[in-house]
């Protein structure tokens, strides 16, 4: 594993001027303000004039010489003209009423003679523009219109006022109300600040590394952290460094968030914990003002800890985001971190922890020492560590003595932590809905069955041709586990539907934990997968779509013998993928061209068949134990994995 040298991260820490959130912040306010006074006045400039409507110079002109106008005000751009009481409101129509081939105002639309007398009925307001006529006023004067010039004084301040202070407070206001109402908010000034909750160390609350079973390297890392908390002295006269964070690395549910619990308990320190995705909103320098807040609270309550968790949310690399288009939001609030981590007096005795399962993706600068100095892995947990596990959670429930945790423990080979916690919590519900005071074995054996296959679907019913079809499916499974050198002991055979979609399955427990597997147990293991299918053509000649899942497990299995643990005869020790995700289960990236990805698939290929012919030929020798095994299950619907073995023993 390469390591970077001291320099090489300068380039990615920034300087002391980020850009400021709260300056982002106010733009934004600014900018919303401003359009909503846009909107404003241009609001009450179209009501204001919404029960006018306009006429043409000439239509006003005819209206004065009939004698049918009885006011006149002059504005600064149009005269505002009124009609009389009497008028006659038949000739007010004709006149403002223009033939066929006359230019309209578009105010006036398409009205008819009679529609304009609905509307005077109602309205004899009218206005027109201004034209060069100085005549005008004498013939007011004869026609005895009373009119008038409206003086107006044009205040600066006053217009000033009215256009932009009045819609800024009518803004403000609503802006208080709206947030006021979301209540997470608070006001304004509350958008920047840290969203992390703060738990404080009672003793009754604490959590301790005594309550965290089946990682102990990583708690082993993270006691020197406690003792650094509590006794920072010892460290700092031999001129040791506090380290500024560590980042927890691995699958869900193994136990990232209750070990950095278990790191503020056994220190007795402040604990503050946020998710990632917290940081972010829709304001840009949001996320990098909470940052800067999160660690002004956390030097306030030193010593402490600040965990994050699933800081990939705002800690992806830049150059990926760059590829793919960025996000100004997320990669200010991590430039923001960065600088914070960068910047924080170590002697704060201030612990950062983070968690993630997916480190790959993480920002270089971010997992530089002097930022997240260490790298935790928390693992699923191995025999002895599920077994711990099991116990733990097995405190706390109440349990028969006859219990045998071990045995629960080399059922559940891969389960992280929180599925040990389930199956504990399941087994409990069943023994009360069994009317039992404590828990016994087979609540657990069946609370395991329940978490990995789901709960038994007593409102499917198979008929007897596919029961039977399910019957020696199953049993082709575990008779050529058996028959087999390199096999897995049967625990149980059922064909009792579950609720995770099988019709049926064989449990098989390992006889110790295993971590590394042979060509020989690999090739084992497919062709157990394939005794399903093998026994359904043996016993019926036919094929069935039950087999779907151990064909792709099958698949699986096969393709990283040939890409990834060099077991193949055509490839050699080659590597042809590499692991995406490896603690979310991705997948595999090719790393080799489509010609090679063809001659990968005709070798995946050539071992399936193998494997298929070795489990065709091994249960078509014990033709009559596969018959008499699966009567015997058709009848029971389930068995043990001692009765299978007292059955092909007979």
């Amino acid at each position: 594993m390469s390591q970077s040298t001291p320099n090489e991260s300068d380039s990615n820490t920034p300087g002391g001027n980020t850009p400021g959130p709260r300056k982002n912040q106010w733009v934004n306010l600014l900018v919303s303000w401003f359009i909503f006074t846009f909107v404003i006045n241009i609001a009450i400039n179209f009501f204001s004039s919404s029960h006018r409507m306009e006429i043409e110079y000439s239509q006003f002109a005819a209206l004065l010489d009939e004698g049918l106008v009885k006011r006149v005000r002059f504005e600064d751009e149009y005269l505002l003209i009124e009609l009389g009481d009497g008028a006659n409101l038949d000739a007010v129509a004709r006149i403002l009423t223009p033939s066929e081939t006359a230019n309209r105002p578009r105010s006036m639309g398409m009205m008819t003679p009679k529609k304009w007398r609905e509307h005077l009925r109602e309205n004899r307001v009218f206005y027109t523009g201004k034209v060069d006529d100085p005549g005008l006023n004498g013939r007011l004067l004869a026609h005895g219109v009373d009119f008038s010039r409206s003086i107006v004084v044009h205040s600066p301040i006053v217009n000033f006022l009215s256009s932009w202070v009045v819609p800024l407070v009518i803004f403000y206001l609503i802006y208080r109300f709206i947030s006021g109402r979301l209540g997470h908010m608070g006001g304004m000034m509350n958008v920047g600040k840290s969203k992390a909750k703060m738990y404080g160390m009672e003793k009754s609350t604490r959590v301790s590394f005594a309550d965290v079973a089946g990682q102990e390297e990583a708690k082993e890392s993270l006691r020197e952290m406690v003792d650094f908390l509590n006794h920072p002295d010892k460290y700092r006269d031999i001129g040791a460094r506090q380290p500024k964070g560590a980042l927890l690395v691995g699958p869900p549910g193994t136990g990232k968030t209750l070990l950095a619990k278990a790191v503020a308990g056994e220190a007795g320190v402040p604990f503050f914990s946020l998710s990632g995705s917290e940081f972010v909103e829709m304001f840009v320098g949001v996320g990098a003002s909470r940052v800067r807040d999160l660690f002004e609270q956390a030097g306030k309550n030193a010593p402490c800890i600040v965990f994050i968790d699933e800081i990939d949310a705002i800690g992806k690399s830049r150059d990926n985001q760059a590829q793919m288009g960025g996000n100004d939001e997320r990669e200010q609030t991590l430039n923001q971190l960065l600088a914070e981590m960068d910047g924080f007096d170590s002697s704060k005795s201030v612990v950062i922890l983070a968690a993630t399962n997916r480190p790959e993706v993480l920002d270089k600068a971010l997992l530089r020492p002097g930022r997240f100095d260490r790298r935790i892995i928390v693992e699923k947990p191995d025999l002895s560590g599920r077994e711990a596990i099991l116990a733990v959670h097995a405190a706390k429930v109440k349990m028969d003595g006859g219990v045998n945790l071990k045995e629960i423990a080399l059922m559940t080979s891969g389960a992280a932590g929180a599925d040990l916690a389930n199956m504990i919590n399941e087994a409990a519900l069943r023994a009360v809905r069994m009317g039992r005071p404590a828990i016994v074995q087979e609540d657990l054996t069946e609370a395991v069955e329940t978490v990995i296959a789901g709960k038994e679907k007593k409102d499917r019913i198979l008929n007897s041709e596919e029961k039977r079809l399910v019957a020696y499916h199953e049993v082709g499974h575990a008779l050529v586990s058996a028959l087999q050198k390199h096999s897995t002991p049967v625990q149980k055979i059922t064909i009792v539907p579950r609720t995770m979609g099988s019709l049926g399955y064989t449990l098989q427990t390992p006889e110790d934990e295993r971590y590394l597997m042979t060509r020989g147990e690999l090739l084992a293991q497919i062709s157990s997968l394939l005794g399903g299918r093998a026994a359904e053509e043996i016993a019926f000649g036919e094929k069935s779509t039950g087999a779907s899942n151990d064909i792709e497990r099958a698949t699986k299995i096969a393709r990283g013998m040939v890409t990834q643990y060099g077991m193949s005869d055509g490839f050699g020790v080659m590597g042809l993928e590499s692991a995406q995700n490896q603690y979310l289960d991705g997948g595999n990236v090719m790393t080799c061209s489509e010609e090679t990805g063809a001659r990968i698939d005709e070798e995946v290929s050539k071992i399936i068949k193998a494997c298929y012919e070795d489990a065709k030929k091994l249960l078509s020798e014990n033709r009559d134990s596969l018959s008499r095994i699966a009567e015997y299950l058709i009848s029971e619907e389930s068995i043990t994995g001692a009765r299978f073995m007292e059955l092909l023993r007979a």
